[in-house]
């Protein structure tokens, strides 16, 4: 009995004692952690940008009304290729008389606000590739195109009825660039192809013939000119030449007067 209790503690203390055992109650290490996703780059909030920028309220009052700011930030959020805006000035919308705006409708105002945009972003160096696929199609429709020529780096616009230029960046940032415009683009697609031709610059007015009266201060107008002058000395010349032949004969007769009398 005693041999027995002996053999059974020797034996639990060679099991607890083997490497078995002691890995097995070893504590597993905690599982590995994922690593975290890459923060998603913050969204630029178009109608917030337009606001701030200070003279594109006109160009946002239009994209409100025609819900279009929605189709923009959705294009820039959500797409890979993300939005190239032309955004006119108010001054480019106040000095358009014609055509006039307010005669369109609803639809076509917001296929106007989409042709002012390119369904992809082009950085301003983009552009010199992108004019040798001119016309390229906007974000109104393959009928909506736009031509484009680089010189130099200075990016110009043209849509039949409308000849401008890139005059400045807004942001260029992919996914969304906003490039300031000076003039409303105008498609044929709405206004047609009878475009009336530009008018020639205002010729500036041919200044006034000066009076005659305007003379310089301080000059006589009584004064006798030059050729006058010269007409009277002229006159008077052979008043002067027979006056001297009367004095030459007086003093000959006289010279004899004297001679005769000595």
């Amino acid at each position: 009995m005693k041999s027995t209790m002996v053999f059974l503690i020797t034996t639990a203390v060679l099991l607890l004692s083997s490497p078995k055992t002691k890995a097995q109650t070893t504590k597993s290490p905690p599982p590995s952690l994922a690593p975290a996703p890459a923060p998603t780059p913050d969204h630029v909030n178009l109608t917030h940008l337009l606001t701030v920028a200070g003279h594109f309220q006109t160009l946002l009052g239009h994209l409100e009304s025609t819900k279009v700011i929605d189709t923009f930030q959705d294009q820039a959020n959500n797409s890979k290729d993300g939005i190239t805006i032309f955004a006119p000035t108010d001054d480019a919308f106040s000095s358009l008389k014609q055509p006039s705006l307010s005669n369109l409708t609803q639809d076509q105002l917001k296929s106007l606000c989409l042709f002012h945009s390119l369904p992809r972003y082009y950085s301003l160096a983009d552009f010199k590739n992108l004019s040798k696929s001119s016309p390229v199609s906007t974000s109104a429709g393959g009928q909506y195109t736009l031509n484009f020529t680089d010189l130099s780096g200075d990016v110009h616009i043209s849509s039949g009825w409308t000849n401008t230029r890139i005059s400045s960046s807004v942001l260029s940032t992919d996914p969304i660039a906003v490039y300031q415009v000076n003039r409303v683009l105008l498609p044929e697609a709405i206004f047609g192809t009878n475009i009336p031709p530009m008018p020639a610059p205002a010729l500036s007015p041919e200044p006034e013939a000066s009076p005659a009266a305007d003379t310089p201060s301080g000059v006589n107008v009584n004064a006798t000119s030059p050729s006058s002058s010269s007409e009277q000395n002229k006159n008077s010349s052979p008043q002067v030449i027979s006056l001297g032949i009367q004095s030459q004969l007086f003093f000959a007769v006289l010279s004899m007067v004297i001679l005769m009398s000595g």
